[in-house]
């Protein structure tokens, strides 16, 4: 690690040797005072994006109308795919932007357990999105109950699959690796976790946990929405079998941004997607009235795709791209371990303790900074010092840190900010009452 400093003249100095600072042109900053650490949940707006979006609507929609679809968009979801693709280790053919995360998620977790229906067990961890795991839940009730959906239902023994949970070892930070690799049996249909986990930060070692599953026979499907574009991923050569994600967090796509998934070319064709739409159709435009799905990942598509914003989000790739995921790992562990030095120098004396790994090889790029009074410092910090990081229960305060527009002196003054906060009082005076958005 770094031999850091706590002054400002050293966080200066390290932005003079940041090889990545140019790229903060990129983006759209019309704020110069704003400390925006929440990028691990909406990224700025790239230039590019911006430019890209006004063509779109003026040029392609605006003056192509109908004529757009032979132009480039029907082949969107799979080139941008492609070059998704590229961030995350996998050859062509094998990445689809398509729909949401949730639904991704989804259509590749009933395709999984479809394809394995002597399997019944699916595992995961309380560390997984909430999201995620309220899929698994509704996926669960449909096999189980031959459609009839039942809100209330947390699993019994008169349901044939079961969704295992995995907890922490410790202070809400590290899965309890041993209790996952005990949990997998013969009886295990699917894994599903996500690699940079949303609270905090913690990183899989996606190579391992996959290997371990495949012993036992199960599929693996990577929820990459925490990883993708802030750390590299390997799919390919982890031989993992699906993989979800969005786009609007260090992809930078925009809020709302189509998500995407990846299914391992291996297994492909033998997979059944449980909803089948005109997109998915092998042949569509013979508009046949029985279904018949294509060949590949394209089977997984549904309806008609959202082109503005799939496209604005082909452009804001760009910086990505351009910049390679090992440079934006490296600045990456750099901000990370910064900020670990700063919430021990700084935060730790006020009552804040740091609530990610401290080992870099497990962290992906956010952090979380534990406070009893977290809710209110947050609001204090959105409503009065300009710094907007984001909340997270009970008691997390995240700071997202993008390679391609945070620079390190912002990540000093957002600290200088929020030991002001917390020194002046200035939180104590918002309700413990949480707003809808946290």
């Amino acid at each position: 690690m770094t031999n850091f400093s706590p002054s400002l003249d050293f966080a200066q100095q390290l932005d003079s040797q940041d090889p990545l600072a140019s790229f903060r042109d990129q983006f759209v900053i019309t704020d110069p005072d704003l400390i925006y650490l929440d990028g691990n949940s909406l990224g700025r707006l790239p230039k590019a994006a911006a430019e890209r979006a006004k063509h779109i609507v003026n040029e392609e929609w605006g003056q192509d109308l109908i004529r757009g679809w032979n132009k480039g968009w029907w082949e969107a979801p799979q080139r941008v795919g492609d070059n998704i693709g590229g961030l995350i280790g996998a050859a062509p053919g094998q990445t689809l932007v398509s729909d949401t995360v949730s639904l991704n998620l989804f259509k590749l977790a009933a395709s999984a357990l479809m394809l394995q229906p002597n399997r019944k067990r699916v595992i995961t961890d309380t560390f997984n999105f909430p999201s995620d795991l309220y899929i698994l839940q509704g996926i669960k009730n449909l096999l189980s109950s031959g459609g009839r959906v039942d809100p209330h239902d947390r699993g019994g023994s008169y349901r044939d699959h079961t969704i295992l949970r995995i907890g922490a070892t410790d202070d809400d930070i590290t899965p309890d690796l041993a209790a996952l690799e005990t949990a997998m049996d013969e009886d295990t249909a699917l894994l599903t976790l996500s690699h940079v986990v949303f609270k905090s930060g913690y990183l899989y070692d996606m190579r391992r946990i996959t290997d371990l599953a495949h012993a036992k026979g199960a599929l693996v499907l990577w929820d990459l929405s925490h990883s993708v574009g802030s750390v590299p991923v390997r799919l390919d050569e982890c031989n993992a079998d699906f993989a979800i994600g969005c786009t609007y967090k260090y992809l930078n796509g925009g809020p709302g941004a189509p998500g995407f998934l990846y299914v391992n070319k291996k297994i492909q064709d033998k997979l059944t997607s449980p909803i089948w739409g005109w997109w998915g159709q092998k042949y569509p435009f013979d508009f046949s009235l029985d279904y018949e799905p294509t060949p590949g990942t394209r089977r997984f598509l549904v309806g008609t795709q959202p082109m503005i914003s799939l496209l604005t989000m082909e452009a804001a790739l760009e910086p990505t791209l351009n910049a390679g995921m090992d440079a934006i790992r490296a600045k990456s562990i750099l901000m990370t371990d910064y900020a670990s030095f700063l919430t021990d120098t700084w935060l730790a004396p006020l009552g804040f303790s740091l609530g990610s790994p401290r080992d870099s090889a497990q962290r992906g790029s956010h952090i979380s900074i534990r406070h009893a009074d977290g809710y209110r410092v947050n609001r204090a910090l959105i409503e009065e010092m300009n710094v907007i990081p984001d909340f997270r229960a009970p008691d997390n305060i995240r700071l997202g840190f993008s390679s391609l527009y945070t620079s390190f002196t912002e990540i000093w003054q957002g600290f200088d900010r929020i030991k002001r906060v917390v020194e002046e009082k200035r939180h104590e005076k918002y309700p413990k009452q949480k707003l809808t958005v946290t």
